[in-house]
């Protein structure tokens, strides 16, 4: 069953997240998993480059929201837990060496529809 989002916030996380997979496509990564679940979270995006695992965090915000950077987003606590799901699904993917974590930031402008795209390698 396709996800239901009901928020502005939810929605333009969506679009961020879709516009995050498409991002990473044309830059030669393969999308292995979107919205990876366990008990201590999600990673948005799971992607493969030159046998490198990227475990990818979107964070997108739409100019509309005035001041808010989607950087401050990405607290300390919300590290700690990325990192937690992180180490979880290693230890059901046994196959992974290589892998980074990494923070892809989504800048809408939903009245001119146009994007922006920071991809910040290496990020925790």
């Amino acid at each position: 069953m396709p996800k239901v989002f009901t928020s502005k916030s939810q929605k333009i996380g969506e679009l961020g997240e879709e516009i995050a997979k498409r991002y990473l496509e044309k830059r030669g990564f393969k999308i292995i998993e979107r919205n990876f679940c366990s008990r201590n979270g999600e990673i948005d995006i799971i992607a493969e480059k030159d046998k490198t695992r990227h475990f990818v965090e979107v964070k997108s915000v739409s100019s509309a929201i005035s001041g808010v950077k989607p950087v401050e987003n990405m607290t300390t606590w919300k590290i700690k837990k990325q990192r937690a799901v992180i180490s979880e699904y290693l230890r059901t993917q046994r196959n992974v060496s290589d892998w980074q974590a990494d923070v892809l930031f989504v800048y809408l402008d939903i009245k001119d529809k146009t994007a922006k795209v920071e991809f910040l390698e290496y990020a925790f």
